[in-house]
């Protein structure tokens, strides 16, 4: 059973570090236009500060993403050191049933440790062009795949690559990665109820999936700082911290690109001597030995350089200053807290009221074939929120909004899976009501913009952050005759 811990807590200034250093990095985060969801600091090992962008909370998960690479490492790691496995153990020999009749010499070569180091050999991401939601065997579209260069010589960033290591470790023990690092870190830790997404063949899937809060990556930062000692407990042996976070192989020699640093076992090498895990949007676990500092950060982001050029530019100076403890200032102190109590992000809000809404309210809409397989909209106005309810193949979805400001539910209508979300609505023109829709566990924010015509209906839905274009997607419906007088 993980018993709960939460890390010490300390004022910036006891820990060496200026509150006014803190209230200008999120002063620089506004107005650069950076979408933080949460951020938390810590100096020698205590949290200095701490803030969560309502909706988003502390008590609630946050998807990952690649970040989840460095936890898989982490049970690779352990895994080697109890003799479950070898670095050097060719990635074939776990897998006979699915490994080509004819194996070529790169693929015959490719070991665990080129996994770990995105060095597999492939030019590109064997699973990059695969649907993830389709039941194909992912390890052997990953080992049919042709492997055009010798493995060690040829950095490629490879989601797949971290899955067949996640894929051996999981075969070999017959249980999740998450099975085998409850024991062993998160328990320790006290991380609590962490989910990871399965693949068709029910692995964890190791490059991406973990959802966590935002402390338990601050936990973990820390426990590599500490090179894998917690309380009094060596975690993880500090040998393969020094190694993991370490570069194993060259990415790139651009000076000023924090992609071009080197790569060790699934971890970035940074500029100024720091290292990191990060995932897609502006997930980061940074890690900065020389400064005895961790800063782990949520956000909904898609240039991730613009996030950590922001700590590099405002809160990097902080931490060079000296170690000791530097004289209270209670009036920065009380201005930094003010300004993490009142994080938000704010949902549009306009002061329109539409005299014409009772008049759609109860409608149904029959919507044009889409890509979203939505089938119906129906729209009901009420004192205070507004329901909109949307049925496609898997049933009914309904979602209440707030007006003019979040409602928290939730939803299974955009991902499929029912997750929280914050949903606020608004009137900008007398026909056209926005919708948006803050999935709080997620990076992602999906706005609607519904226009009232006479007979029918246009919905233009755009979103945030994503993977594929964000170009917005127009979709036409017309009322349904019998669902209220028309």
């Amino acid at each position: 059973m993980t018993h709960s811990y939460s890390l010490p807590r300390s004022t910036p200034e006891q820990q060496g570090i200026s509150s006014a250093a803190l209230s200008r990095f999120l002063d620089a985060v506004q107005e650069r236009g950076i979408e933080l969801h949460s951020f938390m600091a810590l100096r020698h090992g205590h949290v200095i500060a701490e803030g969560w962008w309502a909706p988003y909370r502390k008590d609630l998960p946050h998807t990952m993403f690649s970040l989840s690479k460095s936890f898989t490492s982490t049970a690779i790691g352990l895994a080697a050191y109890e003799g479950l496995l070898s670095l050097d153990d060719q990635v074939i020999s776990f897998f006979p049933d699915e490994t080509p009749d004819t194996v070529s010499d790169h693929l015959a070569a490719m070991s665990i440790r080129h996994l770990l180091i995105m060095g597999s050999g492939h030019h590109q991401d064997p699973l990059a062009s695969l649907n993830r939601t389709h039941g194909e065997n992912w390890i052997k579209v990953f080992l049919h795949a042709p492997v055009e260069h010798a493995p060690g010589t040829h950095f490629t960033y490879n989601s797949g690559a971290t899955y067949i290591a996640g894929a051996i470790l999981q075969k070999l023990t017959g249980g999740s990665l998450l099975d085998f690092l409850q024991p062993r870190i998160l328990e320790p830790l006290g991380i609590e109820n962490a989910t990871w997404e399965k693949c068709p063949l029910g692995f964890d899937c190791g490059g991406w999936g973990l959802s966590v809060k935002t402390e338990d990556i601050a936990k973990f930062g820390q426990l590599y700082l500490q090179k894998g000692l917690w309380q009094d407990k060596q975690l993880i042996p500090a040998s393969w911290v020094e190694e993991a976070t370490s570069k194993q192989i060259s990415n790139g020699d651009d000076p000023n690109n924090d992609w071009n640093q080197g790569y060790g076992y699934q971890f970035w090498r940074c500029r100024h001597g720091v290292y990191r895990g990060d995932g897609a949007f502006g997930q980061f676990c940074i890690v900065m030995p020389q400064y005895d500092a961790v800063i782990a950060i949520t956000s909904g982001a898609m240039q991730l350089d613009g996030v950590l050029n922001v700590v590099w530019d405002v809160l990097l100076p902080a931490f060079q200053q000296p170690v000791s403890p530097i004289d209270s200032d209670s009036e920065a102190s009380d201005a930094l807290q003010d300004k993490l109590k009142s994080l938000s992000l704010e949902p549009p809000v306009y002061e329109c009221e539409s005299p014409l809404a009772q008049e759609w309210s109860g409608l149904t809409y029959q919507l044009e074939e889409n890509k979203l397989g939505f089938n119906t909209l129906s729209f009901t106005l009420e004192s205070g929120s507004i329901t909109v309810t949307i049925q496609n193949a898997a049933g009914e979805h309904q979602t209440v909004y707030g007006s003019n400001g979040w409602n928290v539910g939730s939803t299974s209508l955009l991902r499929g899976v029912t997750e929280t979300v914050a949903a606020s609505a608004t009137w900008k023109e007398d026909n056209l009501l926005l919708l948006t829709h803050q999935l709080v566990e997620t990076p992602f924010c999906l706005s609607m913009a519904l226009t009232f015509e006479e007979d029918g209906l246009q919905m233009s839905i755009s979103q945030n952050v994503g993977f594929d274009s964000m170009e917005s997607s127009v979709i036409k419906g017309v009322a349904l005759a019998g669902t209220k007088d028309v």
